[in-house]
C-alpha cells in the first residue's frame, strides 16, 4: 500500500502534467512544432550575425546513468578576462530542449557570461511526438505524467551536475571563473534549479519508493539561482521547510497572468510569490510583470501579447544579467538602472 506521502508526489506529478498541457494547448498560442530528432550530431561553432557571441552543441553521455546529456553552450566573443567568464547553467521547462530560451543564452553570452543550456532527455521535446490531435491526447498525457515523476526530477539535477563537470573539465575550462557559477531555469527547470540550490523534499516523501535514500541534489558550486515561473511543490504544503536550506541569492521572475487553470488543480502567480516569500537566503528579489503568460518567458513570440512579449523578454534578459552583476560581482548600479528603465512593466518589485 502506497504511503500518503507517495500519493502526494504522484498527485504532484499529475498536477504538473496537466498544467503543462494547459499551458501549451489553451489560448491562442499553438504547441511547439516537432521537426524530428532533437539530438543532432555534434556541430561546429556558429557565430551570431553581429559577432557578439557564438554557440556550439555537444552530445555528451553520462555512462554512470546510461543517459544522454545534450547541451548547447553560448560563448562570448573575444578573449576571456583574466579571472575568466562567469557561467550560467540553464534548465528548460517540460517538453523543451537545449535550443530553447535562446534569447537568454544569446544575451548572456553577448554580455560576457557563458550560458550552458542542458537538455533533459526524459522530459524534453520528444514528449510531443505524435502530434496534438484528440486521438493522441491520452498517450500524450501519459508521457507527460511519466516525465513529471519524482525520478525524472532527480535525473534532471544529475544532468546539470554531469554537464557542469564536463564543461569545467573541458579544453576551455581555463577561460571560466568557477567562483561565479549560477543555475537558472523556467517552470520545471526552475524546480530543478531549486533542488540544485538546496531545496530538500523530506525523505519521508518516498520519491524513489519506501525507504529509498535520496541522492544528493544540491550543488554547492552554484552561487546564485534565477527562477522563472517556479512551480509549487504540489502536495507538500508549506514550502518553507523545503526551502529553508537554500542559502544562496535567488531571483524570482513571474507575471500576473502566469497561471494555469485545470479542474482540481491550479498554479498561478500566487504560487510564485509564495515560494519567494518562503525562501531563505540573502539578497532575494522578485519581479512580477503586469500581464504576460506562463510561456511568455520561452522563445515563443505569440503568447502573452504581441506587444508585451518582446518587452518582457528584453526586460527578463537585462534583469537576469543585472542581478548576476549584483550577487556575483557586487555591482549594484545595473539593477538600479534596470528598475528605472523597466519599472512601468512591473506589477510588483521587491529587491535588496
Amino acid at each position: 500500500m502506497r504511503s500518503p506521502a507517495t500519493r502526494r508526489w504522484r498527485a504532484a506529478a499529475a498536477a504538473l502534467t496537466l498544467s503543462v498541457v494547459a499551458a501549451l494547448t489553451i489560448g491562442c498560442a499553438s504547441p511547439p512544432p516537432v521537426t524530428g530528432p532533437d539530438v543532432p550530431a555534434a556541430s561546429g561553432e556558429q557565430r551570431a550575425a553581429d559577432g557578439s557571441h557564438l554557440w556550439q552543441d555537444f552530445d555528451w553521455s553520462d555512462p554512470a546513468r546510461d543517459r544522454a546529456v545534450p547541451v548547447r553552450v553560448y560563448w562570448p566573443s573575444g578573449a576571456a578576462p583574466a579571472a575568466g567568464w562567469p557561467v550560467v547553467v540553464f534548465s528548460h521547462g517540460m517538453g523543451g530542449s537545449r535550443r530553447g530560451y535562446s534569447y537568454l543564452g544569446s544575451y548572456w553570452a553577448a554580455h560576457g557570461v557563458v550560458a550552458m543550456h542542458v537538455q533533459h532527455i526524459g522530459s524534453d521535446r520528444r514528449l510531443w511526438a505524435g502530434g496534438f490531435g484528440w486521438s493522441n491526447s491520452l498517450t500524450l498525457v501519459r508521457r507527460l505524467q511519466q516525465a513529471a515523476q519524482p525520478g525524472e526530477a532527480i535525473e534532471r539535477t544529475q544532468d546539470v551536475r554531469f554537464a557542469l563537470d564536463q564543461l569545467l573539465a573541458g579544453p576551455l575550462a581555463a577561460r571560466l571563473d568557477t567562483t561565479r557559477l549560477a543555475i537558472a531555469g523556467h517552470s520545471y527547470g526552475a524546480n530543478t534549479s531549486l533542488l540544485l540550490a538546496g531545496a530538500q523534499v523530506p525523505a519521508a516523501s518516498g520519491m524513489l519508493g519506501a525507504g529509498a535514500p535520496l541522492p544528493a541534489m544540491a550543488d554547492a558550486r552554484f552561487r546564485a539561482a534565477i527562477l522563472i515561473s517556479a512551480p509549487p511543490f504540489y502536495g507538500e504544503g508549506d514550502p518553507a521547510p523545503i526551502l529553508s536550506r537554500i542559502a544562496i541569492p535567488t531571483l524570482h521572475i513571474s507575471a500576473t497572468d502566469d497561471e494555469i487553470t485545470i479542474p482540481g488543480y491550479y498554479s498561478g502567480p500566487s504560487d510564485r510569490v509564495a515560494l519567494f516569500d518562503a525562501i531563505g537566503g540573502p539578497r532575494k528579489a522578485l519581479a512580477m510583470f503586469s500581464g504576460g503568460s506562463h510561456s511568455i518567458f520561452t522563445d515563443r513570440m505569440n503568447t502573452g501579447g504581441l506587444e508585451l512579449n518582446p518587452k518582457v523578454k528584453a526586460a527578463t534578459s537585462e534583469l537576469s544579467l543585472a542581478y548576476l552583476r549584483l550577487v556575483l560581482d557586487g555591482d549594484e548600479a545595473p539593477l538600479r538602472d534596470w528598475r528605472t528603465r523597466h519599472g512601468a512593466l512591473l506589477a510588483r518589485w521587491q529587491a535588496p
